[in-house]
C-alpha cells in the first residue's frame, strides 16, 4: 500500500436544513508533505473534536480502491481524492485485513490502527446526498483511523509497511460491522 494523495481541509460554514453547520470534511489534495502529530494532522481543520482528532483518531486514511464503487453510485460528483474526508488516500486499503492494534511504518512516521470511521450527516453534506451515509454503512469501505506513535511527515508514494501484527484482535471491518449493528 502506498500513498496516492494527501488531503487537507479548511473549516467551512455552510447552511444545511435551515441551520448553520461548521465542518472540516471538505478536503482537497495538496502537493507538499503533511505532518502527522499526536492528535491531528497539522494544518487540517478539525471542527468536531468529540468525533474527530485526538489520540485514537489523529489521522484518517481511505482506500483509492474504494472510489470506483461509490463513483458508480454518485456519478455526477466532482470526484477528487479527499472527498470522504480522509487525510491520506492509499492506492489499496482493505479493512477486512487490517486488525486493531497493528503497527505500521509510513515514511518517517509510525502509526497504529485504532478504529473504523463511522459516517455522519456531514458525509452526506459533502456528497450533497444523504443516501451516501446508508451506502457507506452498508459496505466495509469505512477507512481507518490511526494513532500516531512517532510523529513526522509523510509524502505521496510513501509505503505503508506492517511492523507488528495483531491477528488476535478484530479487523476494522469486524469492528465496523459491530458498530453498525449497534446503530440500528
Amino acid at each position: 500500500m502506498k500513498i496516492i494523495s494527501l488531503n487537507i481541509g479548511e473549516k467551512r460554514t455552510i447552511q444545511w436544513r435551515n441551520k448553520i453547520v461548521e465542518t472540516g470534511i471538505f478536503k482537497s489534495p495538496v502537493q507538499e508533505a503533511i505532518y502527522l502529530d499526536t492528535e491531528l494532522v497539522k494544518n487540517d481543520a478539525i471542527v468536531d473534536r468529540k468525533h474527530h482528532g485526538g489520540i485514537d483518531k489523529a489521522v484518517y486514511a481511505y482506500g483509492g480502491n474504494h472510489y470506483p464503487y461509490f463513483k458508480e453510485l454518485h456519478p455526477n460528483l466532482d470526484w477528487q481524492y479527499g472527498i470522504f474526508g480522509e487525510n491520506i488516500t492509499f492506492d489499496q486499503l482493505e479493512e477486512t485485513k487490517m486488525h486493531v492494534g497493528e503497527i505500521y511504518q509510513l515514511g518517517e512516521v509510525k502509526i497504529q490502527v485504532t478504529k473504523p470511521r463511522e459516517p455522519c450527516y456531514k458525509l452526506g453534506i459533502r456528497f450533497n446526498d444523504q443516501s451516501i451515509v446508508k451506502q457507506f454503512w452498508n459496505s466495509t469501505k469505512c477507512g481507518v483511523y490511526f494513532k500516531v506513535l512517532k510523529k513526522g511527515s509523510v509524502t505521496v508514494n510513501d509505503e505503508l509497511i506492517l511492523l507488528e501484527t495483531a491477528y488476535e484482535n478484530p479487523t476494522i471491518a469486524e469492528v465496523y460491522h459491530s458498530k453498525k449493528q449497534n446503530n440500528k
